[in-house]
């Protein structure tokens, strides 16, 4: 299991689960004006990716490619689980009934939970 990825590490991952390998140079250009970062910082950040075992590495000349070790469906599951667990005791029905109690399920939400709810019961 990989330790938590920090919101600022997530940034970083997201280029590379659309298109990996890239270099740090190709990471920092796909975030772009988003964050601002220096190539340092980027640089930085994939450090403690590798260092968490969520990339890999591979030399490419005289720079490194970066490849995602963990899926980006694997790592939503974690967090989700994560937030379930601290937050709600590890239970689901709080959490979606905390989200319909301040109003934010729009009409498609809910018919989709509906759609979740009979696909479950089958």
């Amino acid at each position: 299991m990989v330790e938590r990825i920090s919101d600022s590490e997530y940034a970083v991952m997201e280029p590379l689960w659309r298109a990996a390998p890239l270099s740090a140079n190709q990471v920092a250009a796909a975030i772009g004006d988003e964050r601002n970062w220096s190539i340092q910082t980027v640089k930085t950040l994939l450090a403690r990716l590798v260092a968490k075992g969520a990339l890999a590495t591979q030399a490419d000349g005289r720079r490194f490619l970066y490849s995602p070790l963990i899926e980006r469906e694997a790592h939503r599951a974690g967090e989700m689980r994560r937030l379930v667990d601290r937050l709600f005791g590890g239970r689901i029905s709080p959490l979606v009934a905390q989200f319909a109690d301040a109003e934010t399920l729009s009409d498609t939400d809910i018919a989709e939970l509906k759609a979740l709810i009979e696909r479950l019961e089958k």
